[in-house]
């Protein structure tokens, strides 16, 4: 069981620290506000994680890629982050004035997070092969025991990796220059319309 709960912490870390459209409205969100909104998208993020983790870990995942559930999840999804794009590229060209700018992480960027993690295609193949690849690591039927563990390795490592992430951002925050800060949130809105096409052609 250590070993399960070593491995899952690892696979999550991997699973968070790669590149995507989550790390790119981080950036964006904590170049503009500093620590908070960057934790907020992440630790919104991983909320979604949990759920499809538990449904994946359950069984119940396999069903979200029959295209009848999964083709209305990734539209959506691809809508959340052409939305996000746009702001992205909006805030690029005309920031908002300083008073107006969001420093707290509130409601949206919680949402933005989740919103992606849930519509998030790739995370209903990783978790619909999870608890098959756990059983294999034991030997055989990893029960309820080994999925907890492999669940609870996964996601303390993905808090600590929310909180090292934020953090990174919230120092390019303090270091960068506005006029460097637009460039960045422009070159992030770009890529999240650009995520959004990729899943958006991969439904064909």
């Amino acid at each position: 069981m250590i070993g399960v709960f070593f491995l899952a912490a690892g696979l999550g870390l991997l699973f968070n620290a790669a590149p995507g459209a989550v790390f790119t409205e981080s950036l964006r969100r904590g170049l503009r506000g500093g620590f908070r909104p960057a934790l907020a998208v992440q630790v919104g993020s991983l909320v979604g994680d949990a759920a499809w983790a538990v449904l994946g870990l359950a069984g119940i995942g396999a069903l979200f890629a029959v295209p009848a559930l999964r083709v209305p999840l990734t539209v959506g999804g691809c809508l959340l982050l052409c939305w996000l794009g746009v702001r992205g590229l909006r805030d690029a060209i005309r920031p908002a004035p300083a008073a107006d700018r969001e420093t707290a992480p509130g409601r949206s960027a919680w949402y933005a997070g989740a919103g992606m993690s849930l519509g998030n295609p790739l995370n209903v193949v990783y978790w619909s092969g999870t608890a098959s690849a756990v059983n294999g690591a034991l030997g055989g039927d990893a029960g309820f025991t080994g999925l907890a563990v492999f669940f609870a390795g996964f996601m303390i490592s993905s808090l600590a990796w929310c909180f090292v992430c934020a953090g990174a951002i919230a120092l390019a925050h303090r270091a960068l220059p506005p006029l460097a800060v637009r460039a960045v949130e422009g070159l992030c809105g770009a890529a999240l319309l650009c995520l959004a096409a990729i899943a958006f052609a991969g439904l064909g």
